[in-house]
């Protein structure tokens, strides 16, 4: 794949006020992951959250918001509740006919913009008053006042919640690339970067042999390459689209396109739809001194081969089952009926909904069982050459997908500012003339 150069970026005014509108957002959200909440003993939070927290739920959410969380901060919430309110709305659009009409209709889907707002802010107050309960169950609180602490956090951090939807919001529209999902990369990167450096400082002192760092970077190069080039990979099913009469001698030209079935259409949500249950065991033992649930943590810790294959099975399962709901063949099919179009060799109508349901489930499967092995391959790379940080395949797909998407965006907008330029001149020459349009 091919794109602009960096310096090209920066001569085109427009792209360059994005770019640039973009980083400061992103700058002033970093900035504010660091300003802690009133009442919160820092130190005794993060002892827990290196002790304790990892493998957890709790470590899966400080990773998305750039460690906020273990620092208690302003931001501790980060953008999830917002994207655990998209998440449910897009999951209300295959249970509720109400809600799927809404998604196929411009005022409709304004209308679930507005609803996702609202449900992000009640996310958000339950998910602070949480942390505020979490918080004093450690005894890290260094207020008096319970329901005064309790008060402020849970302002503070919805407050908070709804800055980062906000800020996000303005990224999406004035900036470039997709507020919410930047936020999340930025937040990722800046997690990892420790880790590298400590890395870099093992090869000094000779913890850690210049060959596993060798072999450790080959791993994680072929690995990205992997992730970018399952990314971008799609099955074309071919579509033709006859020539048709248009009244008044006009005749439309028959057309030959195709439909792009991505191989991993669900994106990064099995990933993170399994991770959710399989830590909740390590969740609940971290909370409570009951025998079973200790040994259930155990049974289902990292390093286990009941996690690994729970993992890859439930990793497999919501392949298929987000899938099915972010992508309908029957609609499809339906709409390429109304339009004319036929896929060559198939009749319309349900016989075309069938056949690119078979396309799409033989396609996920690979998808699956991919996204399946990049969840687990982090676990025995990083065990192996035993580094001090961890690159999990979730992480990896996010911060692979949200570059890429970033890239094109800007690779588009530069293409459509030539093509802008080529009208405004307004002639073309033709045979050695020239000719104004």
């Amino acid at each position: 794949m091919t794109g602009p150069r960096i310096p090209n970026l920066f001569r085109d005014p427009e792209l360059k006020d994005k770019i640039l509108f973009t980083l400061l957002c992103l700058a002033i959200y970093r900035g504010g992951a660091h300003i802690a909440t009133p009442g919160v003993n820092v130190q005794v939070l993060a002892d827990f959250m290196a002790n304790q927290a990892a493998g957890t739920l709790f470590g899966v959410y400080d990773l998305f918001v750039g460690g906020g969380l273990s620092r208690a901060t302003v931001l501790a919430l980060g953008i999830m509740p917002y994207i655990s309110a998209s998440i449910i709305f897009q999951l209300a659009g295959a249970v509720f006919p109400y809600v799927e009409k809404l998604q196929k209709e411009e005022d409709g889907r304004k209308k679930i913009t507005q609803w996702t707002r609202y449900l992000t802010v009640v996310l958000a107050l339950g998910q602070a008053y949480g942390f505020a309960i979490f918080t004093e169950s450690l005894q890290a609180v260094s207020m008096t006042n319970v329901w005064g602490f309790r008060m402020i956090t849970i302002l503070t951090l919805t407050t908070g919640a709804i800055f980062i939807m906000w800020l996000g919001e303005q990224i999406t529209e004035r900036g470039i690339g997709n507020g919410m999902s930047l936020m999340i990369f930025f937040s990722i990167m800046e997690g990892m970067l420790p880790g590298f450096f400590q890395t870099i400082g093992f090869l000094q002192t000779g913890i850690i042999t210049p060959f596993r760092v060798l072999i450790l970077t080959v791993a994680m190069v072929a690995v990205v390459a992997g992730v970018i080039a399952m990314t971008v990979a799609a099955r074309r099913i071919p579509i033709q689209i006859p020539r048709k009469v248009m009244g008044r001698g006009r005749v439309r030209e028959g057309q030959k396109t195709f439909i792009p079935i991505r191989i991993n259409s669900a994106g990064v949500m099995p990933i993170i739809f399994a991770q959710s249950l399989i830590i909740v065991p390590g969740t609940l033992a971290a909370f409570t001194t009951v025998p079973w649930l200790r040994g259930l943590a155990d049974t289902f810790a990292p390093t286990t081969a009941v996690y690994y294959v729970s993992y890859a099975a439930l990793i497999i399962f919501f392949s298929f089952f987000y899938t099915s709901i972010i992508f309908n063949p029957v609609d499809l099919a339906e709409n390429l009926k109304k339009q004319g179009g036929f896929i060559p060799g198939v009749k319309p109508g349900s016989a075309t909904a069938e056949y690119i349901d078979d396309v799409l489930s033989r396609v996920t499967l690979p998808g699956a069982m991919f996204l399946a092995a990049i969840a687990l391959l982090p676990f025995w790379v990083f065990s192996v050459f035993n580094v001090p940080f961890f690159f999990g395949g979730t992480a990896l797909l996010i911060v692979v997908g949200v570059a890429l998407d970033t890239w094109i965006q800007m690779q588009q907008h530069l293409h459509l500012r030539h093509y802008d330029d080529f009208m405004k001149q307004g002639r073309v020459k033709f045979r050695g003339r020239r000719r104004y349009m």
